[in-house]
């Protein structure tokens, strides 16, 4: 379970990315009084938004084109600022990655436990792509093994006698399995690529 960060939110950057007239005074206010820093944009963020703590966006007017990230990949946690429930709206913000919601009118209450829940979410969401990215990693390195295994099995050893030379070569090269596989198995490419071209040279 991953462990919700309720440190200070003071000297935090926080951009707002809704009409001038849209009642957001309010919303900086609070979040003035919390302690972060903010900064009112429309109708889109900044490059220089990339390095914000946080970023609440209009739901009601917002579109694609507002952000210089792809939807769903914000470098910081977002927080949709919903006035209206039309599905269409709320599957947008959902797209562009809502780590939390206010409703509007924003009021007094709940801006700091957004702030909290979005940064707990944005961590979670980061923690499961760092760990399916691991998994991934592993899982292709394996299959590396399996197809240098193969090319000396196609050579004339057995499979065991096939695995002890892949071993054998990672201990001399003094490098993982992995990496010793991932060298036969390019280093064969390069063969197949060479006698490809002698044979049609």
């Amino acid at each position: 379970m991953s462990k919700i960060r309720t440190e200070n939110l003071a000297q935090a950057c926080a951009y707002i990315l809704q009409p001038p007239l849209a009642g957001g005074q309010g919303l900086t206010r609070q979040l003035e009084i919390i302690g972060l820093r903010v900064v009112e944009v429309w109708p889109e963020l900044p490059i220089e938004a990339i390095s914000a703590d946080f970023v609440l966006y209009d739901v009601d007017q917002g579109h694609d084109a507002q952000f210089p990230w792809p939807a769903g990949q914000s470098p910081m946690p977002m927080i949709a600022i919903i006035g209206s429930e039309a599905p269409g709206r709320l599957q947008w913000a959902m797209t562009m990655g809502a780590h939390a919601q206010l409703l509007k009118p924003v009021g007094n209450n709940g801006i700091y436990a957004a702030l909290l829940v979005a940064r707990s979410n944005f961590d979670r969401d980061h923690a499961s792509q760092a760990q399916i990215a691991g998994l991934e990693t592993r899982l292709s390195a394996r299959q590396t093994v399996v197809q240098a295994v193969m090319i000396f099995v196609m050579r004339g050893k057995t499979e065991a006698q096939a695995y002890e030379a892949l071993r054998q070569i990672a201990m001399a090269w003094r490098v993982t399995i992995e990496d010793a596989a991932a060298r036969v198995v390019a280093s064969n490419a390069n063969e197949r690529v060479q006698d490809d071209s002698a044979c049609h040279g």
